[in-house]
């Protein structure tokens, strides 16, 4: 058990770590593995268990359990690039209270500049939640004026989360209401399981959406759409909303509850191969691009592809071809 508790302290508890580990992710390329140590009960499960530390794995964070509220893992092996953002709020079910939006803030400022990172996905390790929105608890001890300074503080977060220059992947397995979808829509891209719940549920508290889901829910699935879904409130499940475009992908929840996050995974690993400035650049495009008419879109692509051009995997793009073998792209 020492390899779990050492994996466990800079994780949130030893029983979440143990079920953060399903069956069938251990020994999957570039995850954390186990293998042989003596057969003990699972804490949080119940189930027999078998494993040792097989490939490394590095965290941001080292505080106490009961200190990290989010976290950093990079994997490694076949899956060097993957970075995963960790929500491990436990007790508040991921609610965006001061110390989590905190440590978000720092993760995601140390993702800015970080070139070895290539794919990001979000994802929680709390079952059935990707995260509950704001921490009403924390909020109705705020006056009006820290509310209004922290709504803009969750605001920009949020942004700097869109602005992030590679992928990310958003993997709701559970409920993402208010601020929770909120943050899963600064991500590019959205995975869903059938069963998770989804809404910017505000105008049911006398609220708005306020961390950008005013503005980004409409580009996602239409003006109309998302007058409807803000007015009333409305939740909606992973199947309706891969049919609206809220999610890319939909999938059948699984025992361990984590088939979203398994389906981000799959993503990641299609987008990880791909000639990283150039995924950057077609990210920098678009985002750009579809805040400006065409014409000013046509100059940003313009832009975007000049970076591109004087790069040595776009060298190794070509040559791969005309070899017929497949690119080994570096980032350069």
């Amino acid at each position: 058990m020492t390899f779990l508790r050492r994996f466990a302290t800079r994780h949130c508890s030893l029983s979440r770590c143990l079920g953060a580990l399903s069956p069938a992710s251990l020994g999957a390329p570039g995850s954390v593995t186990l293998h042989r140590l003596d057969v003990e009960k699972l804490p949080s499960r119940g189930r027999p268990f078998t494993g040792h530390n097989d490939t490394h794995t590095s965290w941001l964070h080292t505080e106490t359990p009961e200190s990290v509220e989010v976290d950093l893992k990079r994997l490694y092996g076949e899956d060097t690039g993957i970075a995963e953002v960790l929500m491990c709020r436990q007790k508040a079910k991921n609610a965006l209270g001061r110390v989590f939006v905190s440590q978000m803030r720092e993760l995601v400022s140390s993702l800015h500049h970080d070139s070895a990172v290539r794919v990001v996905v979000f994802r929680s390790l709390v079952q059935g939640v990707f995260c509950a929105g704001a921490d009403l608890k924390e909020r109705a001890g705020m006056n009006h004026s820290d509310s209004d300074l922290f709504v803009h503080g969750l605001r920009s977060l949020m942004t700097e989360i869109a602005l992030l220059p590679m992928p990310t992947v958003a993997a709701v397995d559970g409920f993402a209401l208010g601020g929770g979808l909120e943050l899963a829509l600064a991500c590019d891209l959205r995975t869903a399981a059938n069963s998770a719940q989804m809404g910017l549920i505000e105008t049911t508290r006398g609220l708005l959406p306020g961390a950008g889901g005013s503005q980004r829910l409409p580009r996602a699935v239409g003006f109309a759409l998302a007058k409807e879904l803000i007015f009333t409130g409305r939740r909606v499940d992973g199947q309706r909303a891969v049919d609206m475009g809220l999610v890319n992908r939909a999938t059948e929840q699984n025992p361990d509850g984590d088939a979203a996050y398994r389906e981000a995974l799959s993503l990641a690993r299609e987008i990880l191969p791909q000639a990283p400035i150039a995924v950057r650049m077609a990210k920098e495009a678009m985002n750009r691009g579809m805040e400006v008419d065409i014409t000013s879109g046509m100059a940003i692509e313009r832009m975007c592809y000049a970076r591109v051009i004087p790069t040595r995997d776009r060298q190794e793009g070509m040559a791969a071809f005309i070899e017929k073998r497949p690119p080994r792209y570096t980032g350069e």
